[in-house]
């Protein structure tokens, strides 16, 4: 008896079909490979032989209406209740398959996707080697293709380089990418709208992952800077793919036919740089002179610049200097030793010329303001008694360096010539001057007070009537 499937089948087949990615016929080829499965585990159950011609027979199933049947050349021979028992039995053999066609439509979309830039999520990490999603599928990250001084943690989004598929326990593995020197020349090709034109071509590319590459383009457009192209208005194209690269060194040269022009500019930062071609069998030297002071930007820190030049040109590279680095002759030559006398007489002579400086710039200034000039009789004493102490201490301090020790210690010579009391206070001998007599009177220091007046301003008061007849009668006695 037919199985009689719901009207949905056909929309429940195509919404199937679509999630796995797969076509309808495979799905629909997966349930009567099921059928079958189920029909022959049947015939066990029930006790009945299997039929020897039982690869000959055929499942049909209609797309329409869903219904399976089981057929010997053109005879239907689906056993009664066949329904149940198929529901059961077919479950994991369809999924079965589905997987089986489902993994097989995701190894050939990524086997054309091989050589291109995707963007992925670092999932889970096994070891040293990390698995990432890419969408579709699951790419492996092992250890020789992943970047020096990067580190990766669950749920970092990156960018990869799809680099090939390969067997591995788990069947086909997509294996991405992110120290591959393609991987620079993909992400140039996104962000360079020219490469995507076709009018700048990339030719060759050397890169040490995550220290240094260098690029030589070249332009199929006449007018177009292929240089200009890839570095962008103030360098925002190169900026954006050192980014994504972990700020990685990248030098970007013109690409020339011309092999010892070429090697010229793949040298680069290095100038005045001369080639010399050779070929010794299959194996091509370029023998290159550089200035002196150009070398070690020639060579490159640990010999880097020189190696990715090689791997450039593809010519071996073979570096000397011209000559020896020039002598600075605008030094200063280095002074004789001076004696102490002769340190003490240019000391002297210093002071000197700073004291008339000095009388010299006040006589001007004075003359300037209108006013005859003066003779700083006072100032030049001070200043020739300044230069006399400071004179006195430079000998002194002479004397001391001609008596350190063997082992540089300064011997004393002279005692200290006073030493400060100490001051006194809150004891018992300091002086009371709470008794003495107020410095002002008690109406205030306005008021005046006859005790403290002298002689000399008593006579200044007019007299009065009383101290007349007084000074009289002293007169008469």
């Amino acid at each position: 008896m037919p199985i009689q499937a719901r009207t949905e089948f056909a929309a429940a087949l195509n919404q199937l079909a679509s999630e796995k990615g797969v076509d309808v016929n495979i799905v629909i080829e997966a349930i009567q490979q099921a059928a079958l499965a189920a029909y022959r585990k049947d015939l066990s159950l029930r006790g009945e032989e299997i039929p020897e011609d039982f690869d000959s027979l055929t499942a049909e199933i209609d797309p329409v209406t869903g219904e399976i049947s089981i057929l010997r050349g053109k005879d239907n021979i689906t056993p009664p209740g066949f329904a149940r028992i198929a529901a059961q039995t077919a479950k994991q053999v369809i999924m079965q398959r589905l997987h089986e066609a489902e993994k097989s439509a995701v190894i050939e979309e990524y086997e054309q996707k091989v050589g291109t830039i995707i963007s992925g999520t670092v999932q889970r990490q096994e070891g040293s080697m990390y698995f990432v999603d890419l969408g579709r599928a699951e790419g492996v990250f092992p250890v020789p293709e992943q970047t020096r001084d990067e580190y990766y943690h669950s749920g970092q989004r990156l960018k990869f380089y799809i680099k090939e598929l390969r067997e591995g326990r788990r069947g086909l593995e997509v294996v991405v990418s992110r120290s591959d020197a393609n991987l620079v020349k993909g992400l140039f090709a996104l962000e360079v709208p020219e490469i995507q034109a076709g009018t700048v071509v990339i030719k060759e590319i050397a890169r040490e992952a995550g220290s240094r590459t260098k690029v030589a383009a070249i332009s199929t457009q006449e007018g177009v800077d292929p240089v200009g192209s890839l570095v962008g208005q103030k360098g925002v194209r190169v900026q954006a793919v050192m980014n994504e690269l972990g700020e990685e060194r990248i030098d970007i040269i013109a690409y020339s036919e011309d092999p010892a022009r070429f090697i010229a500019a793949s040298l680069s930062p290095a100038k005045e740089v001369q080639v010399t071609l050779s070929k010794d069998g299959e194996e091509k030297v370029a023998k290159v002179k550089v200035p002196t002071s150009q070398l070690s930007l020639a060579i490159g820190r640990g010999g880097q610049n020189v190696r990715l030049a090689a791997r450039l040109s593809g010519w071996k590279i073979d570096i000397e200097g011209t000559g020896e680095a020039k002598e600075d002759t605008t030094a200063a030559p280095t002074p004789a030793p001076v004696s102490g006398e002769e340190k003490a007489g240019e000391a002297r002579k210093a002071v000197v010329e700073k004291v008339e400086e000095e009388i010299d710039k006040a006589a001007a200034e004075e003359s300037a303001n209108g006013a005859a000039p003066q003779e700083p009789v006072e100032e030049e004493g001070e200043a020739v008694s300044r230069a006399e102490n400071d004179m006195l201490a430079e000998e002194k301090s002479i004397e001391a360096e001609d008596k350190k020790g063997p082992e540089g210690d300064l011997v004393a010579t002279e005692e200290p010539d006073e030493v400060e009391a100490p001051t006194v206070a809150n004891t018992a001998d300091t002086p009371d001057v709470s008794a003495k007599e107020k410095p002002f009177p008690a109406g205030g220091p306005d008021e005046p007070d006859e005790k403290r007046l002298t002689e000399d301003s008593a006579k200044e008061l007019p007299p009065s009537e009383g101290d007349t007849d007084q000074a009289k009668a002293k007169m008469k006695s």
